[in-house]
């Protein structure tokens, strides 16, 4: 599957970090992650000193999959507002997946700060505006209800939004808690950290086929190479719904621009994350300091390839919508692509074992919130692992 198109800027900035080998010679593991991304990463980097013994591969390079295209807009607010999703999944179990979100952002934060040297990481508060005055009743049901359940948000009606951020909208919720950071350094600091600890990473090395037994899992490369594993965990997301035996997402298409640099004398207040009610929805956020990044106008499909004339479009779009709310803001794009998408029924990601796939572990961290789901995966899979108790399992099964 092509996961991107264009150039993402987090690739074109940083370049090729790390160089790993390809698998030359059959291997014999406890655990093997299926999986190069953020999502691989952070699951690896969970388990690396817990005792298994851990290989990580991917097809292509670590990192250059879905993660190199990230937008990193964190948030522990779901695509499924959390008064839908109490519908869908009940009260409990909607409360905990919004506040797991939210633990995540701090768990990343917590992790930044554990790497040496200490990883860039921000903590920004997050604005989910109204995009039309019929959204507003609905959205201020979805404040109260997350005022019962504890989250620290604030109601800001029209003339607040305009004061704190320079544009109208029929009012807002303003949440305390929201983060940012660039997916893609975050992925190779985590695999460096998890080689220091006496773990193995390979590029270029694809899986062709999976023969289950009563001990484990073999892996046949296409090279021709064996990998015998206890555990497998696959984590290389959209192209992991080939081994999924039933429909779980759509896949759809999203679009991104990151502008040319800026004066701060141009940003927000608190250079806050910033989204609204229609769907699909427009976001918008301050990257590398001084750069604005928009995403969405987002496709219902996605095909092979993104033909360049329809990134073009999008970004013109993406540009013309971003301007109608702040048209004194001097905003030219200077990098564009387009990515892949995957929209599950309730919003919420798949994390765990299918019958079908014995001693297999799924970290499918599909939505909006690839990232803070990709913490809760790496959490609960190692706990699964590791026989740990942990009584958020069901969650996110495959049979919700």
């Amino acid at each position: 599957m092509n996961l991107y198109d264009q150039h993402p800027y987090w690739l074109m900035k940083n370049g090729i970090i790390a160089q790993y080998p390809s698998l030359d010679s059959d291997l014999n593991v406890d655990v093997a992650i299926m999986g190069a991304g953020i999502s691989a990463a952070l699951m690896a980097w969970h388990l690396r000193n817990d005792g298994p013994s851990v290989a990580v591969m991917d097809s292509r390079h670590a990192g250059l999959g879905s993660t190199a295209a990230s937008t990193a807009f964190l948030q522990y607010e779901i695509d499924t507002p959390l008064t839908e999703l109490i519908k869908r999944v009940g009260e409990k179990n909607a409360v905990s997946s919004y506040r797991l979100c939210r633990k995540a952002i701090y768990d990343i934060q917590q992790l930044c700060k554990a790497l040496k040297p200490a990883f860039d990481f921000h903590l920004r508060p997050s604005l989910q505006q109204a995009s039309f005055k019929s959204h507003v009743g609905r959205l201020k049901e979805e404040y109260e209800l997350r005022v019962k359940h504890g989250f620290a948000v604030d109601w800001l009606e029209e003339k607040e939004v305009e004061a704190k951020f320079g544009f109208r909208a029929p009012a807002g919720i303003l949440s305390a808690d929201g983060g940012e950071v660039d997916a893609y350094l975050l992925t190779h600091a985590l695999l460096k950290n998890f080689q220091a600890s006496g773990h193995r990473v390979y590029n270029n090395t694809r899986v062709k086929a999976i023969y289950h037994h009563q001990q484990g899992l073999t892996l046949h490369t296409s090279g021709g190479l064996k990998i015998k594993a206890k555990k497998l965990i696959i984590a290389c997301g959209y192209e992991s719904l080939k081994y999924v035996p039933k429909k779980i997402a759509d896949i759809h298409t999203t679009y991104a621009l990151i502008s040319e640099p800026l004066s701060e004398a141009f940003f927000w207040y608190k250079n806050s994350l910033v989204w609204e009610t229609a769907e699909p929805y427009l976001y918008f956020r301050i990257a590398d300091k001084n750069r604005i990044l928009i995403g969405g106008r987002d496709d219902t499909y996605h095909r092979p390839h993104i033909a360049p004339s329809v990134i073009s479009r999008k970004t013109k779009e993406l540009v013309t919508a971003f301007l109608k709310k702040l048209p004194d803001i001097p905003l030219k794009a200077d990098f564009s692509w387009a990515g892949a998408f995957a929209v599950t029924k309730d919003g919420l990601p798949y994390i765990g074992c299918i019958p079908e796939r014995p001693h297999t572990y799924f970290a499918l961290g599909f939505g909006g919130n690839g990232i803070t789901f990709s913490v809760i995966a790496a959490q609960l899979i190692r706990d699964m692992i590791l026989d740990r108790k942990n009584e958020d399992y069901g969650l996110f099964d495959f049979n919700r």
